[in-house]
């Protein structure tokens, strides 16, 4: 009885899947051939019949199947043209018994077609408006998802950071710290020491995490950034293509010059706080932002 139970919720699977038509009906030569025997088993015990009548019964099935194993079984793991590995889909499903690649080979206007409702589709999602509320509390924080993740440090000196003017990108014409996107495979405490050496020329050593921002832009934008703190570097200052690194007294930090939260969050990290900045952003304008002073990293 499990037996049919499984090859049944394997047919109702294989209505999901395109040219599946004989792989249907094998379900259905299995289900028919698992039932006789079945029927076959019940009869014996209800009948009180030798036991070994249930070996006949199961010839029978076997016998049958052989017969018509056209029928019964066309499934295949390996495609039959490359002999790749099939997926599940591929196995249970696609009358064929072809990969994807060898498939869309031999049916190249259903593949060319295919591809264009793909494109289609992602068109109109990227079309799909993203809005974006005006308050920070009306977001869902916990469901977000950045689009992308960085990472900013500050490098400091006695009574001087060490800052930067953006001459290209998001911000070009403001100053900030040293940063940049976190590439894959690599952790945010690697990606705060490359991005400084490229933007400063500068390497720095053991740099900590002070606290995390997260950014919503009205576009669809969503970033979120890793502060981190230096003491310690080697090297010598240059300039670069992206900016155009220079000390600043810490007590003359040009704010004005800076993104709208930095005012909001650097000062508790400089005396020694960690946070969670989130902000909602339209272009370069503040739209609404929260800080909070957390206890742990």
């Amino acid at each position: 009885m499990w037996v049919l139970i499984f090859i049944l919720l394997l047919n109702l699977s294989q209505r999901k899947i395109e040219h599946t038509q004989k792989k249907r009906i094998a379900t259905i030569w299995l289900c028919s051939l698992v039932l006789v025997f079945e029927v076959g088993i019940v009869t014996i015990l209800t009948k009180d019949l030798n036991h070994y009548w249930a070996w006949a019964v199961l010839a029978m099935c076997i016998i049958v199947g052989v017969f018509f194993r056209d029928r019964v079984w066309p499934f295949r793991f390996h495609c039959i043209s490359c002999h790749r590995k099939l997926d599940y889909n591929h196995i249970v499903g696609h009358d064929d018994n072809l990969c994807q690649d060898c498939y869309d080979k031999e049916h190249p206007e259903e593949a060319e077609k295919r591809k264009k409702t793909e494109i289609k589709k992602e068109v109109e999602i990227e079309k799909t408006p993203i809005v974006v509320p005006d308050k920070v509390d009306e977001l869902d924080w916990d469901a977000w998802e950045p689009s992308d993740i960085c990472v900013i440090t500050y490098l400091f000196d006695n009574d001087k950071v060490l800052l930067i003017d953006k001459k290209t990108g998001l911000g070009s014409g403001m100053v900030n710290a040293p940063g940049g996107h976190v590439e894959i495979a690599e952790t945010a405490n690697e990606a705060a020491i490359r991005e400084f050496k490229e933007e400063t020329g500068l390497d720095i050593s053991s740099p900590t995490k002070r606290g995390e921002l997260r950014f919503q832009f009205k576009d669809g934008l969503g970033e979120r950034a890793y502060v981190y703190f230096a003491y310690a570097y080697s090297g010598e200052l240059r300039e670069c293509e992206e900016a155009r690194p220079f000390w600043n007294n810490i007590s003359e930090i040009p704010y004005e010059r800076m993104w709208a939260d930095d005012i909001k969050w650097l000062p508790l990290a400089l005396e020694g706080k960690r946070f969670l900045g989130t902000f909602i952003f339209d272009g370069e304008k503040m739209v609404d932002g929260k800080v909070e002073v957390r206890e742990d990293d």
